[in-house]
């Protein structure tokens, strides 16, 4: 292909035609080389690191009703839980939010809302830290008076 061809395919002015060249006739699906990527035996995997340590957190973005399974399901392991009702309609988010408040109930847990009707469920045994602004804290860390 010539320069003021790829130019012109560059700019859209022409179609690029010039498929062949991403193609190697050599490639066939499914070689059995041998070459097999391993992870090395002392790698842990973060998701399994993570369920040890107990630092998961579940997001759910349920679409109906049907979906509060699934929260309760991962409120019970003791896994805090982010609700994010956005996408439902107002009566379904409401059974949803009655439903996680009687999640939190029985388990102990509390409830906080983070945004417009998206919730956080946490355990008995998580603490929540709210953080302040920089000005307004009281250690002198960036405190400028």
């Amino acid at each position: 292909m010539g320069s003021v061809r790829k130019a012109s395919a560059w700019l859209g002015l022409v179609d690029d035609n010039d498929d062949e060249r991403y193609y190697d006739d050599d490639y066939t699906e499914g070689t059995d080389s041998g070459d097999v990527w391993v992870t090395d035996p002392r790698v842990k995997v973060a998701s399994d690191t993570a369920e040890e340590k107990g630092r998961r957190i579940g997001t759910v973005t349920p679409d109906s009703f049907r979906d509060a399974r699934a929260i309760g399901e991962l409120f019970r392991e003791g896994v805090p839980v982010i609700m994010n009702l956005t996408a439902m309609e107002p009566g379904d988010a409401k059974r949803v939010v009655d439903f996680a408040a009687g999640l939190i109930f029985g388990l102990r847990g509390s409830i906080d809302r983070i945004s417009t009707r998206v919730f956080l469920l946490s355990p008995a045994d998580t603490e929540i830290i709210s953080g302040e602004p920089a000005a307004h804290r009281s250690d002198g860390f960036f405190n400028q008076s």
